[in-house]
């Protein structure tokens, strides 16, 4: 067995690093996201079909979101979403 032998790869090029944490990122947010689909659909509807339908709703958030943050975890876009607009030039005014 091996013990307190560390590998001399970088924690940026440690691939199973990364996919521990993709995996762990991916369970969490699916779980968190399904209960709380669940919750809502509780809440909301009082067809199984649609209480089931907002329990896959949330799923599809967990697994969407957590796909996004993997893909830049490894480097499979250049750009992260900040949430903020660019700005825009201002508009020149057309003169007749």
């Amino acid at each position: 067995m091996v013990e307190g032998k560390e590998s001399g790869i970088p924690a940026d090029y440690d691939l199973s690093l990364k996919w521990d944490a993709c995996l762990d990122l991916a369970t969490r947010r699916v779980v968190y996201s399904s209960l709380a689909g669940a919750f809502t659909g509780l809440l909301l509807f009082r067809s199984p079909v649609t209480r089931w339908a907002s329990v896959a709703f949330g799923a599809g958030i967990g697994i969407g979101s957590a796909y996004s943050e993997c893909s830049h975890k490894f480097g499979g876009s250049r750009y992260k979403s900040t949430g903020s607009t660019p700005e825009l030039p201002p508009l020149s005014k057309v003169e007749e």
